[in-house]
């Protein structure tokens, strides 16, 4: 009897190889990160409406000629304070750093990144540069009316 040991050995299993400089990826992997960081845990629709909040930024400081949140992806979505997930105290950081690229859901949000660095992925905010979750009224938001409520998160714009 032969055994073929090719046919017995496994592929290797995929680790994730942790982030220490999230500055050096590129602006498709940043917004995945990003998403996974704020809303792996909402459906398609919940993770697209966040897509879009990033995208509406861009879109209002290039129009603005810059802005003081960032005029691209990757600056909006770092920007100290602006989305909590990059917080240095925040457990989503540790993790979005770390993700496994086998993860489902990280997969999910890779590829909803790439339809909004292409241009692809419909607002469903109606332009929507701000939200937050139910559990939290942050200080910007009262006074506001939402324009959309997209699974956990409430969408504002107009917000000064």
């Amino acid at each position: 009897m032969t055994i073929d040991i090719f046919a017995c050995q496994q592929a290797a299993p995929t680790v994730p190889t942790p982030v220490t400089d999230p500055a050096h990826l590129p602006d498709g992997e940043i917004l995945a990160r990003t998403l996974y960081g704020e809303a792996r845990g909402e459906e398609l629709a919940g993770i697209e409406a966040v897509a879009s909040v990033i995208l509406n930024r861009v879109a209002f400081a290039k129009g603005r000629g810059r802005y003081w949140w960032g005029n691209d992806i990757k600056s909006v979505c770092l920007k100290p304070g602006q989305f909590s997930c990059w917080n240095a105290a925040d457990p989503n950081r540790k993790k979005l750093l770390a993700v496994n690229p086998r993860d489902r859901a990280y997969r999910l949000c890779k590829r909803i990144a790439k339809r909004a660095v292409d241009g692809v992925l419909r607002d469903a905010t109606d332009g929507a540069t701000h939200y937050h979750t139910h559990a939290v009224d942050p200080y910007w938001a009262r006074g506001h009316v939402p324009v959309a409520e997209i699974g956990g998160h409430l969408f504002y714009r107009g917000i000064a």
